[in-house]
């Protein structure tokens, strides 16, 4: 079960992939099409938006100390092809912070990823192990918006994913994340967490 499952994910990320090469290749109107749909719906929402929603996301109160995730990852068609929970240790030196994650996924995996993010006011930076070059974030009442590259691992393809990553405060223990997962434009998957602050 543990194999099917991570085989499933490998394969059908492989073949939406190479289904859209295929289409760049032999189809380029198709695909500026798909670009500029794909592209215009991770756009067009603004963490300015939820301005005057509470409460204040702030990622060095929220992210500090010990914090608690479950979540799942749903392919293009809704269906959940993987779960996961996460164990997180966070810590923060004035406007710098180390969040600690710890994934344990349904089929048996563990993984690990280490965040080291800057806080600028609104603004926030981070990098991590497996993120290419440096995620920016925008935070604006109980929402933060982080964009980065995600170099998935080589069991996974290795490809690079557009992440299009947002937050939403819901009350002072409890967090909603939602992932888009995208390349050329085009979205893969959805990934959904929830935290609680312990």
């Amino acid at each position: 079960m543990r194999y099917s499952m991570k085989q499933s994910m490998n394969i059908n990320m492989k073949r939406h992939i190479k289904q859209l090469t295929h289409a760049l290749l032999t189809g380029p109107l198709l695909m500026t099409a798909l670009l500029l749909t794909g592209c215009a719906s991770l756009s067009s929402l603004s963490p300015q938006d939820y301005a005057t929603e509470t409460p204040k996301l702030d990622l060095a109160r929220y992210f500090n100390g010990k914090v608690d995730g479950w979540g799942m990852i749903q392919d293009r068609s809704g269906k959940v092809i993987r779960r996961m929970t996460v164990e997180m240790e966070c810590t923060w030196v004035g406007n710098e912070g180390t969040l600690d994650e710890s994934f344990t996924w349904s089929d048996g995996k563990k993984e690990k990823r280490i965040w080291k993010i800057s806080k600028r006011g609104d603004s926030y930076t981070g990098t991590a192990g497996d993120i290419v070059g440096q995620a920016v974030g925008e935070a604006a009442g109980n929402t933060l918006r982080w964009t980065y590259t995600l170099a998935l691992p080589a069991d996974q393809g290795g490809y690079h994913m557009s992440m299009d990553d947002w937050m939403w405060q819901l009350d002072d223990k409890t967090l909603a994340n939602r992932t888009r997962m995208s390349k050329f434009g085009v979205q893969f998957a959805e990934i959904s967490i929830f935290f609680r602050k312990r």
